[in-house]
């Protein structure tokens, strides 16, 4: 495979972001690749957020992955500052050649460089094969996730 850049998102990449967000059983039902307009305004809001990070992993002019860091400045654990990794996508023809762990070691490092004392991140609870993929690289589950659909 071909060397591999990590670098922030921008317009020309939503297109390649959404195919990826929607190409699995739970994205299919709640992404909209025919009308990116919503995604277009996310991303003009991430990128004016010092503490987001949208990111793509582009191998041979191609976005094969992406991934959103977010830091988040807090009181708890003595004014810890942590980071949440959100919406990690692999392109399926990437699938299982380590591309996944080099993004969550991108996200990682970031997080350290951030001065991060924490880094965590949700999973659906169907995504077996994810959690899976988390332990291994050191994450434990650790905790319940709730949501409020607003």
């Amino acid at each position: 495979m071909g060397d591999l850049e990590i670098r922030a998102a921008v317009a020309d990449d939503v297109p390649a972001i959404v195919d990826m967000l929607a190409d699995d059983p739970l994205g299919a039902q709640r992404e909209s690749p025919d009308d990116l307009a919503p995604y277009l305004v996310a991303l003009e809001r991430l990128s004016s957020d010092p503490n987001q990070y949208l990111v793509v992993a582009v191998r041979e002019d191609r976005v094969v992955g992406t991934l959103q860091l977010t830091v988040i400045p807090g009181l708890s654990r003595k004014g810890a500052t942590r980071s949440i990794i959100e919406g990690v996508r692999i392109h399926a023809d990437e699938r299982g050649s380590g591309l996944g762990t080099q993004l969550i070691e991108w996200a990682v490092a970031e997080s350290r460089r951030q001065k991060c004392q924490l880094v965590q991140l949700t999973s659906d609870s169907s995504r077996v094969d994810a959690h899976r993929f988390y332990e291994r690289l050191g994450f434990t589950a650790s905790h319940v996730g709730f949501k409020l659909q607003l």
